[in-house]
Formats: C-alpha cells, structure tokens, sequence
C-alpha cells in the first residue's frame, strides 16, 4: 500500500505552493521568486517570476483534479492527508533547491534568514509526517458502508 494517495500528493504540491506564493510572496512580502537573484527594485522581473510559479502552482492543481476525477472517491482523511504530505514535499523541495541550493531567494532576507529557512523545512517535514499518518490511519481503518 503507498502511503499517500499520488493524485492527493499532486494537488497538494499545487497546493502548497498556492500558500507560499501567496502568504509569504504577496501578503508578507518576504521575498519574491527571483528576489535572490536579481535587485528588488525590479518589480516587473519580480512580478514575472512569480507569476510564472503560481503558473506552475496552477498547472500541478489541475493535473491533481484531473488524476482524482480519473479515480473513485477518496475518503475526506486519505484526501486530506495527501494534501497535507504533497505541501510539505513542496515546501522541502522548495526549500532545499531554491534557499539553499540555487539562493533564488530565502524566506525572508536579512537577519535570522537561516533560521527562516530551516522554520520552513521543519514545517514541510511536520506535514509530511502527519499527512502520512493521517492518511495511512484513514487507509488501514476504511468507514464501514451501510
């Protein structure tokens, strides 16, 4: 049996970097897609790259929908467990290619970036691990049918 569910892991990847881009790139403006890169006073180049990863985010939401649509229902739990360990598998790929692999950008530059970053791999890490036991437990113990 896998652990999550493949097409729960997709949308939630999508998922995942919906939030990100949103709360942290737009809400908070911590840093945008290319802000490690290239100045900040860049705003269409700013604007550029972000739009072309929620583009991406976009795409991974649909091919999502599309792979659950092929499929019978999930349970609410095994969904959401597969939602929760696809956006913490975005935010730990995420985090290690483009904070510290790339340095297309870090959570939030300047004082305490290091520990932001880490912040941000230990939360993908954290909803990995309980998407997974959400998921498997909804998986082991499926609801009795009337």
């Amino acid at each position: 049996m896998r652990w999550v569910d493949r097409a729960a892991l997709v949308l939630g990847l999508g998922i995942g970097g919906f939030v990100d881009g949103i709360v942290i790139h737009q809400l908070l403006g911590w840093h945008h897609m290319l802000s490690g890169w290239y100045p900040l006073d860049d705003v269409h180049l700013m604007m550029l790259g972000d739009g072309l990863f929620h583009l991406l985010c976009l795409l991974l939401v649909l091919v999502g929908v599309a792979m659950l649509n092929r499929r019978p229902p999930l349970p609410n739990a095994v969904l959401a467990g597969g939602i929760l360990a696809g956006w913490g598998v975005f935010n730990l790929v995420e985090g290690i290619v483009d904070h510290h692999v790339l340095g297309v950008h870090h959570v939030r530059h300047g004082p305490g970036e290091l520990a932001y970053d880490l912040a941000f791999l230990a939360a993908g890490l954290v909803l990995v691990v309980v998407g997974v036991l959400m998921s498997r437990r909804a998986s082991a113990n499926p609801p009795a049918r009337a």
